[in-house]
């Protein structure tokens, strides 16, 4: 700490540097007076005596901004690691620098997010590009025919390359803000009775349609009371629970059940919906990182092996997901003003959707 960090204010560290030149000068003077050294000598040591002091204040008051300078030139070439260490000072130059080292890791944390987001897209667009040139290459030279099955083997890559590029641009509309929501009220039985169907159409659909097929698995719903209704964007709800149920089918055991509830919230109007699964849940470390951008998750630890024709929930990159559908679902329940998230479960995991209630609905208009 220098010896002007104390002070909370730059005016009181000034205030001082003036009143201690000023004591010094009148000690001096007084030892002139009761001395046989002349007044010049005096003053000259006076003068000396003030620069050497101001020097030494304006060196400890000014050493935050020399830092700025440094870690700022630093971020020019590109280093957001380094920070200001003047952020403990209690005084203005401390605020400013605490508010400089913010940025920086805001900055920081930008710049990580951006090469993150490179190289996942990156890996995710070369896989699919790579396995449909292979096809195309081998109708080209004649290792295999252009029959349908290989052009269904096409057609599954093209499709997985389309849904990537979809989700990718819900994702920049939903950054950019501008995805707009038509709020609505609606009865949520028929709703979700219809996203359930459509679901248990794609899992009985045939496997070169590029959705992830589970004929196996049982989908229940559960609507308490029947006649509840809600207040949120249809659309943007499809997709929120569209996405969860088709990941709670891909992570559910052989002949496993998914099922689907509706309850009224705490809140007055609000709504509370819930997708669980009986797959090997999500460990609680991992919690926090399940709604993130290519975050594909992993597995569970189970000590006692996997149930019986269980199927284990896949790591990154084993089932062709792009790791967007739940991060798709986040911000789409961040845009209701909602919340999503893990919810303890004593088997499986369950996914928790609360939509806000009458209090925000002129917000959703």
């Amino acid at each position: 700490m220098r010896p002007f960090d104390p002070y909370r204010s730059v005016k009181a560290a000034l205030g001082a540097l003036v009143i201690g030149s000023v004591i010094i000068t009148t000690l001096l003077v007084f030892a002139a007076m009761h001395s046989d050294t002349e007044l010049r000598v005096i003053t000259v040591f006076s003068i000396i005596a003030s620069l050497l002091i101001t020097q030494f204040v304006a060196h400890g008051l000014t050493a935050p901004l020399d830092e700025m300078t440094l870690v700022t030139k630093a971020m020019a070439h590109g280093d957001y690691t380094q920070r200001v260490r003047a952020a403990q000072r209690r005084d203005e130059f401390g605020d400013l620098a605490s508010s400089f080292n913010r940025m920086a890791a805001d900055l920081e944390a930008v710049d990580t997010h951006r090469k993150e987001l490179v190289a996942n897209v990156s890996h995710e667009l070369r896989t699919p590009i790579a396995a449909l040139r292979a096809v195309l290459e081998n109708v080209v030279d004649g290792v295999s025919e252009a029959d349908p099955e290989t052009m269904r083997v096409a057609l599954r890559q093209t499709e997985r390359l389309g849904r990537l590029v979809e989700q990718l641009l819900d994702l920049s509309r939903l950054d950019n803000g501008v995805v707009p929501l038509h709020a609505r009220t609606f009865e949520v039985w028929p709703y979700l009775a219809g996203i359930l169907k459509e679901a248990s159409m794609a899992k009985g659909a045939d496997a070169g349609s590029g959705k992830h097929t589970r004929k196996d698995v049982h989908l229940d719903l559960d609507v308490s009371p029947p006649e509840l209704t809600a207040y949120a964007d249809a659309e943007r709800l499809h997709q929120v629970m569209a996405n969860l149920i088709d990941n709670a089918m891909k992570h559910s055991p052989a002949h496993g059940r998914v099922s689907v509830r509706a309850r009224c919230g705490e809140e007055p109007g609000s709504l509370e919906l819930e997708v669980q699964d009986e797959g090997p849940g999500i460990p609680e470390a991992e919690r926090h990182r399940v709604f993130e951008r290519f975050n594909r998750g992993s597995l569970s630890p189970n000590p006692q092996g996997p149930a019986p024709g269980a199927r284990p929930r896949p790591g990154q990159g084993s089932d062709g997901g792009t790791g967007l559908g739940l991060a798709i679902a986040r911000w789409a329940v961040d845009l209701h003003g909602g919340r999503i998230g893990v919810a303890e479960s004593p088997r499986g995991c369950r996914i928790k959707v609360t939509l806000p209630g009458d209090v925000q609905r002129s917000k959703l208009t």
